[in-house]
């Protein structure tokens, strides 16, 4: 594929607005592996860095060192190994200071490799920053890694040394499905957008996993090749995604297998008695560090309180893999094309896109034209207890249970009731469906006593089937809206 930047408007145009400032700068780069932090970077800044290096993976401080005068032998002309970080970064800041006045641009990428055991690097860099970098006005120091643990722990929210020196922090996050689709038009791809849709719905819009598509070849026999065939680049891509984002990555696999078992969301209660995982600190900071990397997210349930709050697994690739790859040992020819149109294929396919709309909730809160209102997306799920099952002075609608996967609370005293449904086709709303949705509705109404509209939207890819139903449907929300550009 060209080497372009797709997308990123937002995070090159803050690049450059830093890049550009009359003060030095300490960007902190973060997101998972894979997401296109390094490219970003290089792509935008080929050609102006002062200097540049980057840790490697597993190696001992006097290897890190090593590489460090590599980097100041191509950069400055110095080939001394130093024989601490201290000071490497005092060879650093003497040699920059021996340049023509100009901005310095400083990036050092996978800056977590660089923290070895007993290697204080953390002091060395404090130094550098606190004690010469910071009192310049031409430094821009642009660190990077994909150790997300680290980084926030470590970097960005540091109570040491670097307690608030990070004057910017930049999330990269996977592609929209708009910058998926400009990322396979420039790498000449024909997809339709329904084959996007479904290649987002199985890894997301993870850059590097996009890179590995083959163009002559559809969406499922790219994924059959990368996921279920021996030696496919993705059937081991789990791990490794998660042993490269945090220490101790166990605990983080664990949360993230129970999260993938209910859809809906659980709460931090359910979570504990589901992993047997202690309720302390440690808890909170790993699901703090899940959410940041845009694995999970957490929302408080409509008109709940913040000690009821879900957690729900909203990464594509992960949910693919608890469903499909984990555990499932060798694979038979063409294992995924044969998978598609199977009943877990289908209940699969159903949740993976309601977490493709959870991704684009922007877009369909514009695509609803209720831009100009106050809106708070969430969940609602009512369920009877005992006493009132067993009361007969009670209605029997309260006695049934009832659920509500995406709503949108509006301050315009309207309540958007969101229905995604996936299909390969038109959605047909038949009887029995318009009948459930109407139950839910008057459930929701007796149980909430709200005095609001409520007004029925369906997200569907292909729209919905022309029927007395779907003329009912006051709004409905089409790959036309997901795919738009915010």
């Amino acid at each position: 594929m060209e080497k372009a930047i797709i997308g990123r408007e937002n995070e090159i145009a803050r690049l450059k607005k830093y890049i550009a400032s009359d003060r030095s700068e300490f960007i902190a780069i973060y997101g998972r592996r894979r997401v296109g932090k390094t490219f970003l970077v290089k792509e935008l800044l080929e050609g102006q860095f002062t200097f540049r290096m980057t840790g490697k993976e597993n190696c001992r401080m006097a290897d890190q060192l090593l590489n460090f005068s590599y980097a100041m032998a191509d950069y400055f002309g110095e080939e001394r190994v130093p024989k601490d970080w201290t000071e490497a970064f005092r060879m650093l800041s003497k040699a920059i200071e021996r340049l023509k006045d100009g901005t310095k641009i400083i990036f050092i990428d996978e800056l977590p490799w660089l923290d070895t055991h007993k290697s204080k690097f953390i002091n060395a860099l404090e130094y550098f920053w606190n004690n010469w970098a910071y009192y310049r006005s031409d430094i821009k120091l642009i660190i990077c890694g994909s150790a997300t643990s680290w980084m926030l722990n470590k970097i960005i929210n540091a109570r040491g040394g670097l307690h608030n020196r990070v004057t910017h922090k930049i999330l990269v996050s996977p592609f929209t499905l708009y910058e998926t689709e400009q990322y396979f038009n420039a790498g000449g791809f024909d997809y339709e957008r329904t084959e996007i849709i479904d290649c987002y719905m199985a890894i997301g819009g993870v850059a590097y996993y996009l890179s590995l598509f083959e163009n002559d070849k559809s969406v499922a026999e790219n994924i059959n090749a990368l996921c279920f065939t021996k030696g496919g680049e993705l059937c081991d891509e789990f791990d490794k995604l998660f042993k490269s984002l945090f220490k101790k990555a166990d605990n983080y696999i664990t949360v993230i297998n129970a999260l993938s078992t209910v859809g809906k969301g659980m709460t931090r209660s359910d979570i504990i008695e589901k992993t047997k995982l202690t309720n302390n600190g440690n808890l909170t900071t790993l699901l703090n560090e899940l959410e940041q990397c845009e694995f999970i997210r957490s929302f408080v349930p409509y008109r709940k309180e913040k000690k009821d709050t879900l957690y729900q697994l909203v990464d594509q690739f992960s949910l693919f893999h608890f469903h499909f790859i984990k555990g499932q040992g060798i694979f038979t020819k063409d294992y995924w094309m044969k998978k598609i149109g199977t009943a877990s294929y289908n209940a699969w396919s159903g949740y993976a896109f309601e977490t493709v709309c959870l991704h684009h909730i922007d877009q369909i809160v514009e695509g609803l034209g209720i831009s100009g209102t106050i809106n708070r997306p969430c969940s609602w799920a009512y369920r009877p207890t005992k006493a009132v099952k067993e009361n007969d002075d009670i209605d029997d609608k309260l006695k049934v249970g009832g659920q509500i996967d995406l709503l949108i609370d509006r301050s315009d005293k309207t309540i958007t009731v969101c229905e995604m449904k996936y299909s390969d086709g038109e959605y047909e709303i038949d009887k029995a469906y318009d009948k459930h949705v109407q139950n839910r509705l008057h459930l929701f109404k007796d149980v909430e006593k709200t005095t609001k509209t409520l007004q029925v939207a369906y997200i569907t890819p292909h729209g919905l089937y022309n029927n007395q139903y779907a003329r009912k449907v006051k709004k409905q929300i089409t790959a036309e809206h997901l795919f738009r550009q915010i």
